[in-house]
């Protein structure tokens, strides 16, 4: 199946679920990019809601993804959803207030206790910044007004302290899924640098431009990865030495206002 069947059997489900109380369903990630692929993206949306819902619908919303998960309708690394509340979309708050989120990484706990699950999972996440940015940035709303209505400015500061807090990973993180990590550090340096907001392949696609020749064949290789070709087969400590460049590049200047 195709992303947008998918995205129309969502939307279906989740106006059944949330009727009046739903504001709107927005699409950013990959797909708001231009850059997803089925074998390597999970499908990234948020959920907008005048009240908290119940917890009946927060199980029904997640039922209806599980299912199309077990009906092998949705990519193989799932979904990546959160419900935030309207107030909070338009009068930005820093951590980001959420009544529900799910990706594939729960999948489990909510197969064996989807009640138990459902009332913890609620919080704040710093991530929703740079997700509203992203949003903003290239999203759509699949149901709903429009983005730009929903949506009120996310302040730089936010923005600067959700990425680069993820890029804090990457020296822990490069040897379980480097293809992220090289392209990560890649689009946050465009955004330090540059001010670009990217996806993870354009953020590749600038590194091979503004990087030295010694880093560009670490990132044409991992956009090779990501693109389908070889999987990424480079020295672990080529990596290291990668990845503690770039975080070099990146820390120094944002030292300040972390």
């Amino acid at each position: 199946m195709e992303y947008p069947k998918v995205l129309d059997e969502i939307k279906l489900s989740y106006e059944n679920i949330l009727q009046k109380n739903l504001v709107g369903i927005y699409v950013h990630g990959s797909i708001a990019f231009g850059c997803f692929r089925w074998e390597k993206s999970d499908i990234d949306f948020l959920v907008v809601t005048r009240q908290e819902p119940s917890d009946s619908q927060k199980q029904e919303m997640i039922r209806a993804l599980l299912a199309l998960d077990r009906a092998g309708l949705c990519p193989p690394k799932g979904f990546e959803m959160s419900v935030v509340l309207a107030e909070h979309c338009r009068d930005f708050v820093y951590p980001t207030p959420y009544t529900l989120h799910y990706s594939s990484t729960y999948r489990r706990q909510c197969q064996e206790d989807l009640p138990g699950f459902c009332q913890r999972m609620r919080g704040t996440d710093r991530d929703l910044a740079a997700h509203f940015t992203v949003l903003q940035a290239a999203g759509f709303a699949l149901y709903g007004a429009p983005v730009q209505e929903a949506f009120g400015p996310v302040p730089r500061q936010c923005y600067l302290d959700s990425i680069l807090g993820d890029a804090k990973d990457a020296q822990k993180g490069m040897s379980e899924d480097p293809v992220y990590y090289i392209l990560n550090l890649c689009r946050v340096l465009a955004y330090q640098r540059e001010g670009k907001i990217l996806s993870k392949k354009d953020g590749g696609l600038w590194g091979l431009t503004a990087l030295s020749d010694r880093d560009r064949p670490v990132v044409r290789a991992a956009l090779s990865a990501y693109g389908g070709g070889e999987p990424l087969d480079l020295d672990p400590d080529r990596l290291r030495e990668f990845s503690a460049y770039l975080l070099g590049q990146i820390f120094p200047s944002f030292s300040e206002k972390l």
